[in-house]
Formats: structure tokens, sequence, C-alpha cells
């Protein structure tokens, strides 16, 4: 059995005021290097640390990575949905500058700004990197630093959820919470 353990990176500045982050590199904030901090202390027999290559990934996985003493192997497929002209934006400045674009969003039509990334390209590249690290890394426990989008990706897959279809039913993720999986003969189950 591979577990895999899942989290999310700690606090920005964007999260804490509300900016949709996307693929724009922010940094940790001071309250997410803590956080970041506070779960090391609480993760043991860790194998192998992979990590987004955004800034706030990053950073937490080389807080986590320290602790447990293993290096951080940086992917860029763990990277957030690219938002486009939506990064960086709060959701009322969506509201009121691309009235259109998000009605259709809030309707479940469509991605988003007009050059957001699409769901099902997103979901296709973070079902590549689980799939690969699952058969490099059997029987290991392998801690993945994300971000809430790619998160939600493994959950759908590890639920049997369509994310390009399912994408709003599956529940948002806090900042450094850890979500716990288990790899079995190629199927991902919940271990919480």
């Amino acid at each position: 059995m591979t577990t895999l353990l899942l989290v999310r990176h700690g606090e920005t500045d964007w999260n804490r005021d509300g900016r949709w982050q996307g693929q724009s590199d922010t940094p940790l904030n001071e309250l997410g290097r803590r956080q970041a901090r506070e779960l090391a202390e609480q993760l043991d027999g860790v194998d192998v640390v992979y990590s987004s290559d955004l800034a706030r990934a990053r950073e937490t996985a080389e807080i986590l990575a320290e602790r447990a003493g293993v290096e951080v192997r940086l992917d860029p497929r763990l990277r957030e949905r690219g938002f486009g002209a939506w990064e960086g934006l709060t959701s009322p400045e969506i509201e009121s500058d691309f009235t259109e674009a998000h009605g259709r969003w809030k309707a479940g039509e469509g991605c988003g700004a007009d050059d957001a990334e699409p769901f099902d390209a997103f979901g296709q590249r973070v079902r590549a990197f689980l799939q690969e690290v699952l058969n490099r890394h059997p029987g290991e426990t392998v801690l993945v630093v994300g971000h809430g989008g790619s998160i939600r990706v493994i959950h759908a897959l590890a639920t049997g959820r369509d994310y390009v279809r399912d994408h709003r039913l599956i529940p948002a993720v806090a900042n450094c919470a850890v979500a716990r999986y288990a790899a079995r003969e190629g199927k991902l189950a919940p271990l919480d």
C-alpha cells in the first residue's frame, strides 16, 4: 500500500484578502509559514515530498521536508488551475469586471475567464502526475504539497467523481490541511 498525504500550501496575503491566485506566484505570509511549521511537527514517516513549483507550495514543502529529512521534488503539474484574467482579483471585482463570464461560471457553464485553463486539461495534468508518482513509490509514504484545485482533482479520483462534471461538489481545502489516501492495486481511497 502506498500512503498519499495531500497538503494545501500555507496562507498567503492573497488567501487572506480573498484574491484568486491560480498560477500567480505568491509567497507565504507569516501565518502561512507558522501553519507549515506546526504541521511539520505532526507528520512522521514521510519517504518522499513532491510539490508544485509555485512559491507558496514550494516554501510549505521545504518546511515540511526539512523536518522529514528529505529533498523536495518540484513538479509543475501540481500547479493550481490557471484562472487567467481573474488572477489577483477578489470575487466582487470579478463579478463587477467580468459580469457575463462570471454569470456563466456561476451557472456551471465554462471555466471562468475566457483565458482560464479548461477543467479537463487541468484534471488531466494532475492525473498524469498522480499515476506516475504512485507507480514510482509503491509501499512508501508520499507527501504532496499542492493547491486547493490540484488536491480536489485527486479527491475526485479517490471518491469516484468526475472532476470536470463534479468540481463544484468537492469540498474546499483549508491552508495546511492534510488529506490521507491509500493506493492499493491501482485504486485510490480516502483514509480519513
